[in-house]
């Protein structure tokens, strides 16, 4: 138990429960430890446990989409998930750990044990708990909504740029080339605050140039140390509101970097105790910007935000697949028919089935952690087109490790700045992966809807959780939902490989101009993907069922059930069962037990599953 007694110590003081009682409380559960980046709980998934913080720290967060809200960070000491000692729905809110934890855990089936055997205990931590509840709600509500009331824009700052003068509300941070870019690029409604990994690292770049600049003596220390507390603040989830460009732009993504360095730069000045727009003292582009291009700055933020990105797709396959093979056990017994273009083939499990379906998501997932690595080789450095113009001797490698030591990704230099300053293939290759496991993840949604079809007029061998009414005209119909949604989500994903394959194709001598249409396609694509593995666990896979009647006799009538038969009786015996079945419309089964060419006994021990599904010896 690393830290337990020391964190007991903490909790019990604060939750007002004897040290005791609780350590005999804890000693249910078991030490879990999380690596950096790894999510504990995704919202909207089932409670599985409860549990405290013992070492590291936890980030709990509300919303699923990119906007995610940052309600609060705990330390050593704090309970997580502690709402499973009051209900079993599913979490409200998600949490992940920035640099890694190591949390205590109770599973839900320990906790109902402990409310049995000690119902008073349990009732007096249940009610610490409800009050600890209370006040994170109350400190979520005041971060959601904030503390203050909305105030009425007041004053106004004027900034300048190459092409004139603007007014910008002084409560902003972006600044007069973000509000161009606003008023230029009105297009989706879908800006770079709804992209939290993107804006994560954006902050990771400018605070590893920061760093790099003061080493090598272009930058001092005190615009170093404000630059990158604002890039901290970046990354505990403050002032993502502030990105306000449309991720449809143009300009290779000098927009969004602009944006960066000019909120990084204002939130840097109000550190300082200047003014927002005060520019003498931290400028956006001489000193955020130090050393830098949008063309090796944007690129490179977009490989981190996909690297950031693909632990949550990977993460939540891992749990898509942990489901389906949890399935596959399930229903290793359940014997019925598989089946080729659409038609009845040979007998199989339905835990065989299901089987495959894990398979394929751990495929999956392997394809796309082996195109991870093409990620880890950066172009800072290279500036406008690769050759280091306006930035100091031994830059490029020194902000690389920097980069590599703020975001934890083991980062590397690319071997050519040039090259990879124009050639957008990485990107395409992650796209074709990312569309191979939509492909593969919508075949196993097209199975689930079609063996799931029914009730009475379809093949109805498994049953999905009913989700919702399913007709506002038929009453009683239920249809499924969460195939039918993943089905949709995994189209979009299939049409941005297009879209990011002409992207990458349209670099021209230097650079890729259409880098923010790549950084789009990818980012939502992941996003989207990785919310649909979540919802097809929690709310589809999980609550499946297995109708063994059903499975059972279609083998049991089905004409395919011959060729199992046919190295016992023989071809033309089979054959001439086969179209007296088909002529008659009579069970296999029962029609080889009228002409005795099999025993009962022998025909049902051929019906095993064991004995179906796998070579074995042929009985004589």
């Amino acid at each position: 138990m690393i830290k337990l007694d020391d964190v007991l110590d903490r909790a019990s003081q604060k939750m007002g429960v004897s040290r005791t009682d609780l350590k005999e409380f804890f000693q249910r559960g078991e030490q879990v430890v999380y690596a950096a980046e790894a999510w504990l709980f995704h919202e909207s998934t089932p409670r599985q446990w409860a549990g405290l913080v013992v070492d590291g720290d936890v980030t709990i967060v509300r919303g699923l989409h990119g906007s995610t809200r940052h309600l609060a960070v705990l330390a050593p000491g704090a309970l997580i998930a502690e709402s499973a000692f009051l209900e079993e729905e599913a979490h409200g809110t998600g949490a992940f750990t920035r640099s890694g934890a190591t949390v205590w855990q109770i599973s839900i089936a320990a906790l109902a044990v402990f409310r049995e055997e000690k119902p008073d205990l349990f009732y007096r931590i249940v009610a610490r708990v409800a009050a600890g509840i209370s006040d994170r709600l109350r400190m979520a509500s005041e971060r959601i909504a904030g503390e203050e009331p909305s105030q009425l824009i007041g004053a106004f700052r004027t900034e300048h740029d190459s092409l004139g003068e603007r007014e910008l509300p002084d409560e902003v941070y972006y600044g007069v080339q973000t509000l161009r870019a606003m008023e230029n690029f009105a297009i989706s409604g879908v800006f770079v605050k709804n992209f939290e990994h993107m804006i994560e690292a954006l902050a990771f770049v400018k605070k590893a140039a920061a760093q790099a600049n003061f080493e090598l003596g272009v930058l001092d220390e005190e615009k170093m140390r404000a630059i990158s507390q604002a890039c901290d603040d970046l990354l505990a989830g403050r002032l993502h509101d502030q990105f306000t460009v449309d991720m449809f732009q143009g300009g290779a993504g000098t927009s969004t970097n602009m944006c960066a360095n000019e909120v990084i730069a204002n939130r840097g000045l109000e550190i300082r105790g200047h003014k927002k727009g005060d520019y003498t003292h931290l400028h956006p582009n001489d000193h955020v910007n130090c050393s830098q291009s949008t063309n090796d700055a944007y690129p490179t933020s977009i490989k981190l935000a996909v690297l950031l990105s693909l632990k949550d797709l990977l993460g939540a396959m891992g749990e898509l697949k942990s489901s389906l093979e949890a399935k596959a056990e399930e229903f290793a017994d359940v014997l019925k028919m598989g089946r080729t273009e659409n038609q009845d083939a040979v007998p199989m499990t339905l835990g065989q089935e299901f089987s495959a379906y894990a398979v394929m998501i751990e495929s999956a997932a392997a394809a796309l952690q082996r195109i991870e690595d093409e990620f880890y080789n950066i172009n800072m450095g290279a500036t406008a087109i690769g050759t280091g113009i306006n930035s100091p001797p031994g830059y490029a490698d020194l902000v690389t490790r920097k980069l590599a030591e703020v975001s934890g990704f083991p980062l590397r230099r690319a071997r050519n700045l040039v090259e990879a300053t124009q050639n957008a293939g990485a990107f395409a290759q992650m796209s074709a992966t990312l569309k191979r496991a939509a492909v593969q993840i919508s075949k196993i949604c097209n199975d689930l809807r079609w063996i799931s079809s029914g009730p009475r007029c379809g093949l109805n061998e498994i049953n999905l959780p009913p989700m919702q009414p399913g007709s506002s005209i038929m009453p009683g119909k239920v249809n499924p939902v969460i195939p039918e949604l993943v089905n949709q989500i995994c189209y979009q994903v299939i049409g941005y490989d297009a879209v990011v394959s002409m992207a990458a194709e349209a670099s021209e001598l230097e650079l890729c101009m259409a880098e923010p249409i790549i950084a789009y396609d990818l980012l939502h694509g992941m996003m989207i993907l990785k919310n649909a593995c979540i919802t097809l666990t929690s709310r589809c896979i999980v609550g499946i069922t297995a109708n063994r009647d059903v499975c059972r006799k279609y083998v049991e009538n089905s004409i395919g059930l011959v060729t199992a038969l046919v190295p016992v009786i023989g071809y033309e015996k089979s054959a001439a069962i086969a179209k007296e079945a088909l002529k008659t419309g009579g069970s296999v089964y029962n029609l080889v037990l009228e002409k005795g060419w099999l025993t009962q006994e022998n025909l049902d021990d051929m019906l095993r599953p064991e004995n179906m599904t796998d070579p074995r010896e042929i009985p004589k």
